[in-house]
Formats: C-alpha cells, sequence, structure tokens
C-alpha cells in the first residue's frame, strides 16, 4: 500500500490535509520571524528618526502585505505548492527555473542561518575567537548541531514546522519584547528620542525599499505553507497579519539593538542585560522557525526539478547548506541578497496567471506547455533590472518588468488562439 505524502508535493493539498486557523498563524508568525531583517532594522534606525521608521514601516509593510498576501490567498484557493503553481504557469520544465532560484536561495540563507547561531554563540557565551579566516571546532560543532536539528524538522514537514512554531514563535516574542523594553528603560533617553541622535540620510523611501527586500524573497515561497490554511480567505489573513507583526518586531528587536547596545540584534541586547540563557533560546528559535521552512522550501523545488521525494532532497539541501554556513556567512550575503531581486519576478507571473486562469485552476484544467519562454525571460530580464535600476523599489522594478513581458505573451497567445 503507497504511503500517504503528507506534505503534497506533487499535487493540492485536500480537506483531510488543511490545518486550523491558529496553526497557519503560528507557522506563517514564525516564518517572517528571521534574524537577518534585524540588520534591516539596525539600517533603519542608522538612517531614519523614530516618526519615518514608524513610515518605513508602514508603507514596505502594505507592499510586502500585498504581495504575500496575494501568494497566500492563491496558495490556499488552489491548495498548490509554489513549485506547482509554476508548472502550471512557466511549464512543466520551465518550472525548473523558479524552483532553482527558490531552492538555491533558501538552502543559502539556511546556512547562513545556522553561522547566525553558532558564531554569536561560540564568540559571547564561549568565550572563542571567530574571524573570517578562523572558525574554531567548537564553532563548527555548534553548526553541525544545529543544522541536524533544523534539517530533521523540515524533514518531518507541516507537522513538525507547526509544532516548532508553537513553541518558537511565543517565546521569542515575549522574551525579545521585555528585553526590549529593559534596554529602553536603562537607557539615558527616551525610544524617540535616542531615535534622533547622529545623522539620518536614509529617506522614508528608501527605508520602505529596506523593508520591502527584507523578506521579499522569502514571501514568495508563501504557497507552500498556506495551502495547507482552510480557505482562500484565511491563507490570506494569516499572511497578512503574520507579515505586520512578525516584521514590525524583527525590525523594532534589530533597531532597538543598536541604538541602545550597539549590537547586532536582540541577542546582543539580552547579553548586555545578563540574560544569557534567554539570549541563547531567543536566538536559536528565532533563526529556527525560519531556517526549517527555508529548507522546505527548497525541498520542495529540488524535487520538482529532479522528481526525487521532498525529504530525500530536504535531507540533500541540509547537508550542502551545513557544511556551507561558516563560508556562505562571511563570503555569500551580499550575493543572496542579489539573488533575492530574481525571486520577485516568478511571485507576479504566478499571481498574474493565476488570476486571468482562475476558473481553469479551480477545474483543475490548466493547459499544460513545455515552456512559457515570454515567462522566463520576464523573470531573467525583472531580475536585471531589479539588480540594476537604482530609482525606486528594486523588487517593484523587477515585478513590473515580469509582469509586462508575461501579459505580453498572453496578448499574443490570444491572438494566436482567435
Amino acid at each position: 500500500m503507497k504511503k500517504t505524502d503528507v506534505d503534497y508535493t506533487d499535487r493540492a493539498v485536500d480537506r483531510a490535509g488543511r490545518k486550523s486557523n491558529l496553526s497557519m498563524f503560528m507557522v506563517m508568525l514564525g516564518f517572517t520571524f528571521f534574524s537577518a531583517s534585524m540588520w534591516v532594522g539596525q539600517q533603519l534606525a542608522a538612517g531614519l528618526d523614530w516618526w519615518d521608521f514608524v513610515w518605513a514601516l508602514l508603507i514596505g509593510g502594505l507592499i510586502l502585505a500585498a504581495y504575500t498576501g496575494s501568494l497566500g490567498f492563491i496558495g490556499a484557493e488552489s491548495g498548490l505548492s509554489l513549485d506547482m503553481l509554476a508548472r502550471r504557469s512557466f511549464g512543466t520544465k520551465g518550472s525548473w527555473l523558479p524552483s532553482a532560484m527558490i531552492s538555491f536561495t533558501q538552502i543559502g540563507w539556511f546556512g547562513v542561518g545556522l553561522a547566525m547561531f553558532a558564531i554569536p554563540v561560540a564568540k559571547q557565551i564561549m568565550g572563542l575567537e571567530v574571524t573570517p579566516d578562523h572558525m574554531p571546532w567548537q564553532g563548527y560543532l555548534l553548526v553541525a548541531i544545529a543544522g541536524i536539528l533544523m534539517t530533521a524538522s523540515a524533514y518531518f514537514g507541516i507537522k513538525s514546522l507547526t509544532i516548532i512554531s508553537y513553541i518558537a514563535v511565543p517565546l521569542v516574542a515575549i522574551l525579545g519584547t521585555t528585553a526590549m523594553i529593559m534596554a529602553v528603560r536603562q537607557g539615558d533617553m527616551g525610544l524617540i528620542e535616542q531615535f534622533s541622535q547622529g545623522t539620518k540620510t536614509l529617506g522614508v523611501i528608501a527605508g520602505a525599499g529596506l523593508v520591502v527586500g527584507s523578506f521579499v524573497s522569502g514571501g514568495t515561497a508563501t504557497p507552500n505553507f498556506t495551502r495547507f490554511a482552510k480557505n482562500a480567505r484565511v491563507g490570506l489573513w494569516t499572511t497578512v497579519v503574520a507579515f505586520f507583526i512578525g516584521n514590525s518586531l524583527m525590525f523594532l528587536f534589530g533597531a532597538v539593538s543598536s541604538i541602545y547596545a550597539g549590537g547586532n540584534d536582540i541577542f546582543d541586547v539580552m547579553i548586555n542585560l545578563n540574560l544569557f540563557y534567554f539570549a541563547l533560546l531567543v536566538l536559536g528559535l528565532n533563526i529556527w522557525t525560519t531556517n526549517d521552512n527555508a529548507l522546505y522550501s527548497g525541498g520542495l523545488g529540488l524535487s520538482n526539478i529532479t522528481g526525487l521525494t521532498k525529504k530525500t532532497m530536504v535531507i540533500i539541501s541540509g547537508i550542502i547548506g551545513t557544511v556551507a554556513a561558516v563560508w556562505l556567512y562571511w563570503n555569500f550575503v551580499s550575493w543572496l541578497n542579489v539573488l533575492n531581486c530574481t525571486l520577485p519576478p516568478i511571485g507576479i507571473t504566478l499571481i498574474l496567471h493565476y488570476f486571468m486562469n482562475r476558473k481553469a485552476y479551480a477545474e483543475d484544467t490548466v493547459p499544460e506547455k513545455t515552456v512559457n519562454w515570454l515567462a522566463i525571460v520576464g523573470v531573467v530580464l525583472g531580475a536585471v533590472v531589479a539588480n540594476l535600476v537604482k530609482w525606486g523599489f528594486p523588487a517593484i522594478n523587477g515585478m513590473a518588468v515580469a509582469a509586462v513581458c508575461f501579459l505580453i505573451g498572453q496578448l499574443f497567445r490570444k491572438r494566436q488562439l482567435a
């Protein structure tokens, strides 16, 4: 008897596979608890005063919510993963491009996340000297242990991701917020006054661009998780609310840590407040909630390309990310940020194709193609424009180019059929 695929790798999630509203909210909130977003919070605090910081969060958050919310709605209504949606919009073999892009970036961020845990712990708690040229064996051991644990949670799929989120989300939110409030109270100035210190040269629009860019790539994988929501409305609201709350907390943690403690994130604030064990717990859980989701998406993407099971590809991806973690941390973050710009053009293509063919998706009668070349061209051109054009929002620039290419392709197709 064939075992049931609880991850619905190559088919739509049926009614039996749908999760509760609370479970979906926890998974999506945990997904947005991303330590790298704290780095963006530092940049925002350095370049903006308090009210400009708030406006940047609101404007960038609205754009990010519209993008991820649309994908969340589509994933929940169709029950399809990002890769299964790509097979319909990019073609069966054309989908290998978006699958490869999402897998490459998510495995890369998984590796970076492991090092983001191991290096601060090795430095702050174990007292070891860590440089780009030297990592003690204890640091590599921490990377290996974290890699095994996070790979395991991704291996066991959505059930494991849900359990981790139920544990991590409340703890990170409560402990992180408590530490942030303690840091503000121990400071010489209030939050608004502290934000006003220094030279503020960033600008609200540029700040909003950083907010959008912080998670627009990971947000492209939203359908991989919302396909388990009870219905499209739940997929929409859990995504939008989770992104607003989760991202805002991460930005605040990063901003407050930099202006009061001068550290990289809430981990440094908690260390300075002598909350060593809480700091370790928050850092580990914060990274874990995003890393297992990232590896889960990477496994789904590689499964679409290779035809092997998602679980097999999660193990392979986890090994690659773990072995390369320290190197990725020191050498590849800038390249990963470049690659982030390749994913929004994929997302907008999926969105347009779905809403232009919504009835066919509902009836499962979407015509299959081998390769949708204009969709491919749109993603490539969109990625180039997003990386090279400095005006406006890079992610939106890339999406605009991809959308135009896709719509031109649809127009040609209709004329051929007429």
